[in-house]
């Protein structure tokens, strides 16, 4: 075929069918919000057919949030079986196969059908060499394209300053509040938000927020969430004698972004290395600074205007909390605002997305009319 030939068969617009293969356990978490956000933004795009594969990890019971998330976001969604015929089905139709991390079955099923590859790395490396992390290193060279979830997570795997060839950090598309940020005379306090289980900090905060010392009545504490660790936190809040602190439990996505752009901190303390941090994008999304800990890749998400103390300190952390406190009107609303005006240049929109799958399409199929 003569380059002119080429030229016309490659520059037809063509819809590309898409094939998003995420894992799941059955519940709504960040990963199945990530996938559903995507799946989301481009239902509308004529250009794109896109089908959402849940593929079903070992133990999987399908939950009430995630099947109330899926019908509420108007997207083809199927659940599969791993290596089952409907994932062979699903990968054989497709003409660009996206993953959400290296699994093994996808991968290699996708390679061997030549579907260009798009792999999506969520979680960081361990560091060992077991089978699973062996399988994982393999597969990401199999990639046509890989996208990170933060430097952190690329470092792990890639172990070099600069990225591989055809990888790069892409933080994960977010279904953000429709709110927007309150004036700052409107915000008190802080606010955490998450499951309260080990390493995730707050007990931790618990303990700074009663050595912090501050006015219980201009800087409250939120506790959003819930978890094993509940009795644990009651008791060191009665032990502490502390009368700020605030447990409502766990709340609807509405009334979260409206408790979170009511604060005037977020509060994010892990010790566990975490691979990203979507309540920081969240807060930062309503204008609310964020206070957290150099753990993982979390600082990324929290962006360089937040306050930053290292993992389980809690004098390091209390610190924290009293130079929040002490800020003047005008150095809160100046942080308030650089806060909220930086995050945008540092998401995608799920155009982003539409144009690599084109893209991704558009190279196989020049490569098929070369051939």
């Amino acid at each position: 075929m003569n380059e002119l030939a080429l030229e016309r068969v490659t520059d037809l617009k063509q819809v590309v069918n898409v094939a998003i293969i995420s894992p799941c356990q059955g519940r709504y978490g960040g990963l199945e919000g990530f996938v559903l956000a995507i799946a989301k933004g481009v239902r509308t795009d004529q250009d794109v057919n896109l089908n959402l594969c849940f593929k079903q990890t070992d133990g999987f019971e399908l939950g009430r949030d995630l099947e109330t998330r899926v019908a509420d976001s108007g997207a083809k969604v199927t659940f599969v079986r791993k290596a089952s015929m409907d994932l062979v089905r699903a990968i054989w139709q497709a003409d660009v196969v996206h993953v959400q991390n290296p699994c093994p079955d996808v991968v290699f099923m996708a390679r061997a059908m030549g579907k260009p590859l798009l792999i999506n790395v969520i979680n960081y490396s361990r560091g060992g060499k077991s089978l699973h992390e062996r399988l994982w290193r393999l597969c990401l060279g199999l990639g046509h394209r890989r996208f990170y979830i933060s430097e952190f997570v690329r470092r792990t795997w890639e172990k070099s300053e600069q990225p591989w060839r055809n990888s790069r950090v892409v933080f994960p598309i977010c279904d953000l509040s429709a709110l927007e940020p309150l004036p700052p005379e409107q915000r008190k306090g802080f606010i955490f938000v998450g499951r309260w289980i080990e390493n995730k900090g707050i007990d931790t905060l618990v303990e700074a927020y009663g050595r912090a010392g501050l006015d219980p009545q201009e800087w409250p504490l939120q506790l959003l969430g819930d978890g094993p660790l509940r009795q644990r936190v009651e008791a060191l809040v009665s032990k502490l004698g502390l009368r700020g602190v605030q447990m409502p439990g766990f709340v609807d996505e509405t009334e979260k972004g409206e408790r979170i752009r009511r604060s005037k901190f977020a509060v994010i303390p892990p010790n566990t290395r975490e691979d990203f941090g979507l309540v920081a994008v969240e807060a930062r999304h309503l204008g609310v600074p964020c206070i957290v800990t150099r753990d993982g890749g979390l600082p990324e998400a929290a962006g360089r205007h937040s306050l930053i103390c290292e993992p389980g300190d809690v004098e390091g952390l209390a610190a924290l909390l009293k130079r929040a406190s002490a800020m003047d009107a005008q150095e809160y609303a100046s942080l308030a605002r650089t806060t909220h005006e930086s995050l945008p240049e540092e998401l995608v929109a799920p155009s982003f997305y539409t144009k690599i799958y084109s893209e991704l399409a558009r190279g196989s199929r020049a490569s098929v009319a070369r051939g």
